[in-house]
């Protein structure tokens, strides 16, 4: 077979209320996003015993042998979906520990490749099953337009459209998920009525923005920066951090924007986006 190759775009969380906790986990009401920000996969058949995995790009240093990739292949060739042996590149350009699912939407889309080019056959209960073993980010990646995700894990589809061009900053340190959620002592209150709260984005919160700021308030400096700025709508984390998202509703505000925040903060890494 050739070579296939597709794009693994990165998602960002426009709120984040933790509202609870079961067992194992806590539970979350977030309105999601994907954005054009990607990674780059690709995937093609090999004469080998076993999988090949291969990482190239800039973020690519700090992943794992056990990634999500990895656990994909895995967990497919337990259920013997797999009758071939695959080498999959992927060139990160998404950061680690960004709050931006990297890891998940590359497994995703890895699932795309497969379901789109026949390789395996299943339904969408198995889909599901398959999903929530690798991260339960991951169906997120199969979603289109505005997605919430509400209390119970659930994913839905707001039908919204939103346009936002955005300026992507983190400092060159990630964020520990479990670290972050392990300081969450108080929990919101259920957003009732999502798709009114929709239009007022800028009062939602990010529940885990202040643990992230009290572990690094370094990080409070560049956030008032971009918050100044002129056509800047808000400035918001995504996921448990330390990626940090600047909105605007206009492209010259945005690129201004980051002339300046480029010039100010030379040590961040940053990129501009937009809503997909």
């Amino acid at each position: 077979m050739n070579t296939i190759s597709q794009k693994s775009y990165a998602k960002i969380n426009l709120n984040l209320n933790v509202i609870g906790k079961t067992k194992n986990l806590h539970k979350l009401q977030s309105i999601v996003s994907l954005i054009s920000l990607y990674d780059e996969i690709s995937l093609r058949q090999i004469d080998s015993r076993k999988h090949k995995i291969l990482f190239k790009g800039k973020f690519s240093k700090k992943i794992t042998s056990r990634n999500t990739i990895y656990k994909t292949l895995s967990i497919l060739d337990k259920r013997k979906l797999l009758k071939k042996k695959y080498l999959v590149i992927v060139k990160k350009n998404i950061p680690f520990k960004s709050g931006m699912g990297g890891g998940s939407m590359n497994a995703a889309t890895l699932i795309k490749i497969f379901l789109k080019n026949n390789i395996i056959k299943i339904n969408k209960k198995i889909l599901k099953i398959i999903n929530d073993s690798i991260g339960h980010d991951v169906k997120l990646g199969f979603c289109k337009n505005i997605m919430y995700l509400d209390g119970n894990n659930s994913v839905k589809i707001l039908n919204k459209k939103t346009k936002y061009f955005l300026l992507l900053f983190m400092p060159k340190y990630g964020c520990s998920t479990k670290y972050i959620f392990s300081k969450v002592k108080r929990y919101s209150k259920p957003l009732k009525n999502i798709k009114n709260k929709f239009d007022n984005l800028d009062s939602l919160k990010n529940d885990l923005q202040d643990i992230v700021i009290k572990k690094y308030p370094e990080l409070k400096k560049p956030i008032e920066f971009l918050e100044n700025q002129p056509g800047i709508n808000f400035v918001k984390m995504t996921g448990s951090g330390s990626c940090f998202v600047a909105y605007s509703r206009s492209r010259n505000s945005i690129i201004n924007s980051y002339k300046k925040f480029r010039k100010n903060y030379p040590k961040y890494w940053s990129v501009l986006s937009k809503t997909i």
